[in-house]
């Protein structure tokens, strides 16, 4: 795999060129019942205070209990990372306060988290890719949820999130813009779905990032980094980072030193705010948390765990190239999503019968996936089962309609002809292509017959064939063997 030119993502100032350097924090909410140390609902909705019990409310004299489920979750996260599993971790209190932490302290991991350095590998192309140190990962609690719109007087504290469990996945300092940065996140996001660790819903507030920002000369040593807080959206983690490198590099070229801060973006003004000063590991006054011994982990349990992970996109796409023929392009986008990837292997291998992979995938990125953003919907909801896709697939091979039918026939099963089986609209409507070559002879001897000055014309310029052709499916009504129309066309005219 090629790599881009050097130069390829420098930003050019006024004086010069700049390089951006990004770095993620992303918070990962673990797909869990309950959370990380009581038995209350993670549930998303409920109504405020409703997901509470007395550990997330920090009541006197409450201890944390921790849920073996979100340790599991982290490891096999930590697993589809290619990352170390730390078999000895310990919980620390990381102290600030803030109205929605009732504890005044939140329940992290500092010096010793679950899951050490890994990496991930992104595709900016089909021929360019970097691959993304990842720090570490961590588990902690989540805080609450501050209320500011609910009266024009006072604010309200909202504890359903309060305890829980998130993961933070720390990257290393490898991305140069913000494509690779929107690409590292999408990657990550894929590979928590597959994994079932986490749902990256971002609307829903599931997947989140803090992005530290810092600008350099080429080559030069690293600079002062900014950190961007809560930025729920890949585009505007795009978006951030590009206003965010501007800022710097017009502080930079008037002269100026860059603050070490914590700032807000504003996607209505696409500009960073200033929110903070940056807190140092010092100010959180880490210490182990007196209430949690240490977590030790069975390996046996880590490898049952590691036997039973689903394959991960990179396999998928590599055994979609090797084993279907498609494409890096094609097989990239099948596997970005998981239930897209199953919904293709379904529908090429239904009923036993195995198709055109090409074909199929064709379809799944094209028609299909236009009638499902349409419908703003994932294409295995967008109402069409791999059944009735195979069956369309098959029709076109076995030549009982043409490819333009088909797309006729996708429509009805969108809409007239909902859930039906496709083989039994093309009998119910009649829209058999036409294979008599006694039919397609006639047809074509009506259209010669009627545009004698263009045959004429055609002996001498054989471009005019597909003018030919697409006349004579017209008058077919679209029903005639594109082929055997052109086959006929090319011995009639003497082409």
């Amino acid at each position: 795999m090629t790599t881009e030119p050097a130069n390829a993502n420098l930003i050019a100032g006024a004086t010069g060129d700049w390089e951006v350097i990004v770095g993620l924090e992303v918070h990962a909410q673990v797909a869990s019942r309950s959370k990380l140390f009581s038995g209350a609902s993670t549930a998303f909705g409920g109504e405020p205070n409703t997901h509470v019990s007395l550990i997330d409310a920090a009541m006197p004299g409450m201890l944390p209990v921790i849920n073996r489920e979100c340790v599991a979750q982290a490891i096999r996260t930590g697993l589809g990372l290619k990352a170390k599993i730390n078999h000895r971790s310990t919980f620390d209190r990381k102290n600030y306060f803030y109205p929605d932490l009732p504890q005044g302290y939140q329940i992290s991991q500092y010096k010793s988290p679950i899951v050490g350095e890994g990496e991930i590998q992104v595709d900016l192309s089909p021929t360019y890719s970097i691959k993304v140190g990842i720090e570490r990962l961590h588990l902690e609690q989540d805080a609450g949820k501050s209320l500011h719109d609910q009266s024009p007087t006072m604010s309200f504290v909202d504890l359903n999130r309060s305890g829980v469990a998130l993961m933070e996945i720390v990257s290393k300092p490898d991305m140069r813009s913000a494509d690779e940065a929107k690409a590292y996140v999408s990657k990550l996001r894929t590979i928590l779905r597959y994994i079932g660790s986490c749902d990256g819903d971002m609307e829903k507030g599931s997947l989140r990032a803090d992005i530290n920002v810092s600008v350099r000369r080429p080559g030069a040593p690293l600079g002062t980094r900014c950190e961007i807080k809560n930025v729920n959206s890949i585009r505007f983690i795009g978006q951030a980072i590009e206003a965010e490198a501007r800022r710097q590099i017009a502080i930079l070229e008037d002269g100026g030193v860059i603050d070490q801060e914590t700032r807000l973006f504003d996607a209505a003004r696409g500009e960073t705010r200033s929110m903070r000063s940056k807190e140092e590991a010092h100010d959180y006054r880490y210490f182990p948390d007196p209430d949690l011994l240490p977590l030790e982990l069975d390996p046996e349990w880590v490898d049952a765990l590691a036997a039973y992970l689903p394959e991960l996109p990179d396999a998928k796409k590599a055994r979609f190239i090797a084993d279907h023929g498609l494409t890096a392009y094609d097989a990239s986008v099948l596997v970005a999503e998981k239930e897209t990837a199953d919904f293709f292997e379904s529908a090429l291998n239904h009923g036993g019968t195995k198709r055109d992979p090409k074909a199929v995938a064709n379809w799944i990125m094209g028609d299909l996936s236009a009638y499902a953003n349409a419908r703003n919907a994932p294409i295995v909801d967008a109402g069409l089962s791999a059944a009735q896709l195979a069956a369309l697939v098959d029709l076109i091979g076995e030549s009982v309609i043409s490819g333009k039918i088909a797309k006729d026939v996708l429509g009805l099963l969108f809409g007239e002809e909902k859930g039906a089986d496709p083989r039994a609209v093309v009998e119910k409507r009649g829209l058999r292509q036409v294979t008599d070559a006694g039919a397609i002879d006639a047809a074509v001897d009506a259209v010669i017959a009627a545009n004698g000055d263009k045959a004429e014309q055609a002996k001498t310029k054989p471009g005019m064939l597909g003018w030919f052709v697409g006349q004579v499916m017209k008058a077919t009504g679209g029903k005639a063997n594109p082929q055997a129309v052109s086959e006929t066309l090319k011995r009639k005219l003497g082409l």
